[in-house]
């Protein structure tokens, strides 16, 4: 059976070879060699030649023209390869260096078409006198607009191929955010996903503690082990008030939640939650100043978690505003008359050296020293909450005033 030549050992050489030639952008020296190669041939002509009449040697430039293009592009975008091949596009420095190749570039362009330049001028010169007496000037001004096109020609093969390396570099950097932003929202929703689990794990043996503390409350026990008790009560119920909170935190941000959105309003909703609060008020010695006005303030939420957002905010001014200073409640509706709005302000009892970002991260807390009650997630709870509810909570610091305000739309 007969061989085909395709199949055969010299042609799977010649095929490896090609592909080799290809793989390695040593194909566009075949274009370049053979552009300048054929383009230099027809400028001699032009240059030589006094008696061809004009409109052969246009026809004849712009064909060397076409010649040149390939042949200098070609050649170029070979040493532009060739030169960068180790260029990595994944470097923190890649747009600075770009920068510096590109103007490298530009300028080692410039500085050969000013060569040639002159050389088409000493041409031109040289050739202005035989020419005019001939009645033919092609061969002198041809060259010099060949000059001018092939810079042309050269600084666009230079800025397609640049520009073709900024891309590869962005698209890198998008690849890269996009893994990033991607490893982010699993590493979050990990550790909503912890302290989901965590939190009802602990609840049930925490449920168990607090329902034998009051058992034992009702036996007959001596003072010192009832005082002990009493403690120990007291513990646990903050310890489980901690645990419902990180767990309708970590159900809140995950999204899982189901909102019953009803109509109320702001003002009631106020002083609901001051009344609620007012045996903690009395003992704290600090005055609120409940400035409530007088328009409508009635709009659309869920009441549980409106309740929990003015509570903790609140809480958040007694535990952290300073002994024996006022609290001023506020509410309001913006001159649009699209939002209502409940503004809280205190004077912070130690220094706030932190910004709102820092604050209404979880389990952040503005008294580094911790000699205030609290466990850093009242404002996180307000902060997700409100956002669950699609209002916009914000914080303002200045000096020693903290101020947290929450908007809905009415």
């Amino acid at each position: 059976m007969a061989i085909k030549w395709k199949n055969s050992k010299a042609g799977n050489k010649v095929r490896q070879w090609l592909k080799k030639i290809i793989k390695r952008n040593e194909i566009w020296l075949v274009p370049g060699t053979a552009g300048c190669i054929l383009g230099f041939m027809m400028l001699s002509d032009i240059i030589s030649y006094r008696y061809t009449p004009t409109r052969y040697n246009i026809q004849e430039g712009f064909l060397m023209n076409l010649c040149f293009a390939a042949g200098f592009a070609g050649f170029l975008k070979f040493i532009l390869i060739y030169e960068n091949r180790n260029w990595d596009i994944q470097s923190k420095n890649f747009f600075r260096e770009w920068e510096r190749k590109q103007r490298k570039w530009q300028l080692t362009l410039g500085v050969i078409a000013g060569a040639a330049l002159i050389a088409a001028i000493v041409n031109f010169s040289f050739r202005l006198k035989d020419t005019w007496m001939y009645g033919n000037l092609s061969g002198a001004y041809i060259p010099l607009g060949t000059v001018g096109i092939q810079w042309v020609v050269c600084n666009l093969t230079l800025d397609s191929y640049m520009k073709a390396q900024l891309k590869r570099h962005m698209e890198n950097l998008e690849m890269i955010n996009q893994r990033s932003l991607e490893a982010a929202l699993r590493s979050e929703q990990m550790k909503v996903d912890l302290i989901s689990n965590v939190s009802h794990d602990l609840k049930t043996p925490l449920t168990s503690m607090v329902g034998y503390l009051e058992l034992m409350k009702k036996e007959e026990l001596s003072d010192v082990l009832s005082d002990y008790i009493e403690v120990l009560s007291r513990k646990a119920q903050k310890l489980k008030e901690m645990i419902d909170s990180l767990f309708d935190l970590a159900k809140t941000s995950s999204g899982n939640v189901e909102l019953k959105m009803e109509s109320m309003e702001l003002n009631r909703l106020i002083e609901q939650v001051k009344a609620d609060m007012e045996d903690r008020i009395a003992e704290s010695g600090r005055e609120f100043v409940v400035m409530l006005t007088k328009e409508p303030t009635d709009f659309t939420a869920d009441s549980g978690y409106m309740y929990r957002i003015c509570q903790n905010l609140l809480e958040n001014a007694l535990k952290y505003s300073q002994e024996h200073t006022r609290i001023f409640l506020k509410t309001s509706v913006t001159e649009e008359g699209t939002k209502v709005r409940f503004e809280l302000t205190n004077t912070a009892g130690y220094p706030m050296e932190f910004t709102k970002e820092q604050i209404m991260e979880r389990f952040a807390r503005g008294d580094e020293s911790r000699t205030t009650e609290g466990n850093g997630l009242g404002l996180a709870i307000v902060s997700t909450y409100t956002a669950a509810l699609g209002g916009q909570f914000d914080i303002s610091i200045d000096c020693d005033q903290f101020r947290a305000t929450v908007e809905f739309l009415k």
